[in-house]
């Protein structure tokens, strides 16, 4: 007899799970019954149970609050994520985005690829972000359904533009906006560090510790926050002048012709004359150099929501955060592509 504990629902379970002597390998093996979960012990609907708690809640916590052992959880947690995946089918998609995450310290990274349509991861491999590792998930898809893809959203990152036009030549390649803005976020925080060198003395005080408070939007700041901006920017010229010019690169997205787009670019570029600017100059050329990525998204059909990526990664980080320790690759490839799945 087991005691099975399952929300406010209590089962008492009490089997005689028979042994049978295989006719074709001549080995001992137990009667599979559907309702049981892969630990004979436990029903799949106990297992579900469990997964889902997991969802919201760490192994160690869940384990801790069903008395029951830390593998065995993360066993029928991996189970539940199975039929979750194999719920939601063999995915074919039409707008993919690519994305690197890292695994842990030293450059260790896997591709995630979701399907920006659907909004849901439906790939993490590979053993770093190289142009091979990219190549693993299109001969995963295969070449049918790479053949349908019409538009792969992804950063700038050449392995991953290369392996797209050698496996999906039809699809368009649009370059996320999140990554070309924190560039910019990076080249504004340089000239802020120079700013900082560059001055000495009581002239410092407005610069030090603002770093985050140039790089968030206005609209996002804390009434302290909108102040202490105020009072650097009215400090420092310079500074004022690469806050302005960083907000005001945002309008790019904003067109809906590739003329209008570039014609502001170049504006854009010409303000930059003068100014001192040399970070804000090396990104502009960075611009130029990729603008195709980028002016595919004046196309109409090209209009999908580049946000979720985004999202995605900031799921992967607490997913990565309540994972700390685990080793298991393969418990982090289900928590990621069922993050966004419904629950069983």
């Amino acid at each position: 007899m087991r005691d099975l504990s399952c929300g406010d629902t209590r089962i008492f379970l009490e089997l005689e799970v028979r042994r049978l002597d295989c006719r074709r390998c001549g080995k001992v093996k137990r009667e599979r019954l559907d309702f049981l979960a892969d630990n004979p012990l436990y029903t799949k609907r106990f297992a579900y149970y469990v997964g889902r708690r997991c969802r919201a809640a760490t192994i160690k916590d869940v384990a801790e609050e069903l008395a029951l052992d830390w593998h065995t959880v993360k066993a029928l947690d991996m189970q539940y994520m199975e039929a979750q995946l194999k719920r939601a089918g063999t995915p074919g998609p039409a707008v993919i985005g690519i994305d690197e995450i890292s695994i842990r310290k030293g450059h260790s990274y896997r591709i995630v690829v979701s399907d920006l349509v659907r909004g849901r991861p439906i790939w993490f491999g590979g053993t770093d972000r190289s142009e091979a590792s990219m190549s693993q998930f299109y001969a995963w898809l295969g070449k049918t359904k790479s053949s349908r893809i019409r538009l792969a959203v992804m950063d700038m990152w050449k392995p991953f533009r290369l392996a797209t036009n050698a496996h999906a030549p039809q699809a368009a390649i649009l370059f996320d906006k999140f990554h070309i803005i924190r560039h910019l976020g990076e080249a504004l925080d340089t000239v802020r560090k120079s700013e900082y060198a560059r001055l000495s003395g009581r002239q410092r005080r407005y610069i030090k510790g603002q770093k985050y408070t140039l790089l968030s939007r206005q609209e996002n700041l804390t009434l302290d926050g909108k102040k202490a901006l105020k009072t650097l920017l009215a400090a420092n010229k310079r500074l004022n002048t690469a806050y302005v010019l960083k907000e005001s690169f945002g309008q790019l997205w904003s067109y809906e012709r590739e003329g209008w787009a570039r014609r502001f670019f170049e504006n854009w570029r010409a303000s930059l004359k003068w100014q001192r600017l040399k970070p804000y100059e090396k990104f502009a050329a960075m611009i130029d150099r990729h603008w195709d990525g980028i002016a595919a998204y004046c196309r109409l059909e090209n209009k999908v929501s580049l946000g979720f990526v985004e999202g995605l990664n900031n799921k992967i980080r607490v997913i990565q955060r309540r994972a700390y320790g685990l080793r298991n690759e393969d418990y982090l490839r289900l928590k990621i592509l069922t993050c966004m799945l419904p629950a069983l």
